[in-house]
């Protein structure tokens, strides 16, 4: 069956078929960064409803801000201490944007079973906002901050506050937007990219869902708001602002925004704005567009706008514009959990990076030093950016190319110059050769024999084999893929040669002859089944 016939037999209906391993190792793959043995187990024993609601259950906000780490700040500010309260120093901005970049990747490495992270990413790639371009990382602190407690929130609300966000205001030239001069940055990616989405153009300056004559409406509406450095905060400057009437287009219904002379009046604006744009129903089939490529497939073709996208959209409405709702309804529907929706996403370079890492277990190096801890985690977020995906620095405004350009999308993610890199992370990642940057004597670390122990019986090579092929692949391997894993571990080997060398290991696990004769065999295994095509999808 092909993906428009699934579309149109099973809809968003709610999924009753077979809950087991192979659907709670999807649903995190998608909803999290790489599965967990133990989490998928977690989660198997529950109702698939419940585990979605576990999911989705609001996650605390960090407890912990980013540190100042290896480098003292002016000031006598040192290793240990955060800088997300002191002023803009240009000297040290660089190094609190590393340690900014270690603190995020640190979240996507130790989430609980929350799709938290996923849906922060997701967000930060819908209202993109890139750290060398707003050069300070205060600012980008409180954006991620800012994403992560809107992550499962309001749609409307949350587009007024990013509007508003000082990152945001510096990114897309807000706070040049005057009167006099007013800028159109934010207002044409307001409504092109943020909510409403660009339309074809049926006429020259006329997309469908909004017109020139909008984009030039909305700037006058947006004008007088300003970042503050010293609070990293927003202010309003009422001089720089138009109060004058704002006239929309026949798309908004030919709508007149009142002019407001001071704040208040600005802000009744920016909700007039808002609530103009959000009365149209292809701002709602917009975003539900971006969750459904986000999570399920990049295909959408007729039969997915009317049979998912359409009933999406009209629950986003339903609960104004409340997203988990829409999350729920996704996450438990049939569609959702079709095999043909299985390993159709090729894993972008964090899925890959902080995936592989979580899935197998690697450990980073020298967890106690806060210098070397940093300098892992970084080194896990420059993986993935040498691979296209720089965490807090999407390429530009409209976020990553894989989520938006047709019709490769995700595909783009492996090209003649990541696919050798891809690789050679994965290798390098089995065979303990993952160094961290600059600190290149520290290596992180995979014990095999520890994910082998994860496995329902590792004295059986088969059920081994079998158990870890589940955990890495989203679909079933071929009779012959198995045996060619087989011929992997056992090279000519009878099974019972693995059983009794698996035996006297944990008989006696600190004998280092022991355990080297079982790990080498492990660390081959996995080295060949990461090389796999199956293990870039997911």
């Amino acid at each position: 069956m092909d993906k428009s016939s699934i579309a149109s037999s099973a809809s968003m209906n709610p999924y009753t078929g077979t809950w087991g391993f192979s659907q709670a190792a999807h649903l995190l793959r998608r909803c999290m960064f790489g599965a967990i043995s133990k989490d998928i187990a977690s989660i198997e024993k529950m109702m698939m409803s419940q585990a979605v609601d576990l999911l989705l259950t609001n996650e605390p906000a960090p407890t912990d801000a980013p540190l100042v780490w290896y480098h003292i700040e002016s000031g006598g500010v040192g290793d240990g201490q955060t800088w997300i309260n002191l002023d803009y120093n240009t000297v040290n901005d660089f190094n609190r944007t590393q340690s900014l970049n270690g603190w995020y990747t640190n979240l996507l490495l130790t989430e609980n079973i929350s799709i938290r992270e996923k849906m922060t990413l997701f967000w930060h790639n819908h209202f993109a906002c890139g750290s060398m371009a707003v050069s300070d990382a205060r600012y980008m602190y409180k954006y991620n901050l800012l994403l992560r407690a809107n992550a499962l929130g309001n749609f409307k609300s949350f587009a007024k506050a990013i509007t508003l966000d000082p990152a945001m205001l510096r990114y897309l030239s807000g706070n040049h937007n005057v009167a006099s001069a007013p800028n159109e940055n934010y207002g044409r990616e307001l409504q092109e990219l943020f909510t409403i989405g660009k339309g074809a153009e049926v006429s020259a300056g006329d997309y469908t869902t909004y017109t020139e004559a909008d984009v030039k409406a909305a700037a006058h509406v947006l004008t007088g708001w300003s970042d503050d450095p010293k609070t990293v905060g927003t202010v309003f400057t009422a001089k720089n602002h138009d109060p004058s009437d704002k006239h929309f287009s026949q798309r908004y219904g030919n709508k007149v925004i009142k002019g407001g002379a001071d704040q208040a009046g600005a802000e009744r604006e920016l909700d007039d704005l808002l609530t103009m744009i959000f009365s149209q129903d292809a701002t709602a089939k917009y975003i539900c567009r971006k969750i459904f490529r986000w999570f399920v497939d990049y295909v959408i073709d007729d039969s997915i706008e009317a049979n998912v996208i359409a009933p999406l959209a009209q629950t986003l409405i339903s609960n104004n514009f409340e997203i988990k709702p829409v999350m729920v309804q996704l996450l438990t529907s049939s569609l959702f959990y079709d095999p043909a929706y299985r390993g159709c996403i090729v894993k972008n370079p964090l899925d890959l990076v902080v995936g592989t890492v979580r899935t197998l277990g690697v450990k980073l190096p020298h967890p106690e030093e806060l210098t070397a801890q940093y300098y892992g985690w970084i080194t896990v977020r420059e993986t993935a950016a040498n691979l296209q995906m720089a965490l807090l620095d999407p390429p530009n405004v409209a976020g990553w190319p894989e989520y938006y350009e047709a019709p490769q999308y995700h595909q783009l993610w492996i090209n003649s110059g990541t696919l050798d890199s891809r690789v050679k992370f994965l290798d390098d990642i089995a065979t303990n050769k993952f160094q961290n940057v600059v600190q290149t004597f520290y290596t992180a670390s995979l014990d095999p024999t520890l994910l082998a122990q994860q496995t329902s019986d590792p004295t059986n090579p088969v059920t081994l084999i079998a158990d870890l092929a589940d955990l890495l692949y989203p679909n079933p391997l071929s009779s012959d893929q198995l045996k060619t894993l087989h011929d992997t571990l056992l090279p000519g080997l009878p099974d019972y040669e693995w059983t009794n060398e698996w035996y006297a290991f944990t008989v006696d696990p600190t004998n280092a002859t022991k355990k080297a004769a079982v790990s080498s065999k492990l660390t081959n295994l996995i080295k060949y089944m990461l090389e796999l095509a199956e293990y870039q999808l997911m």
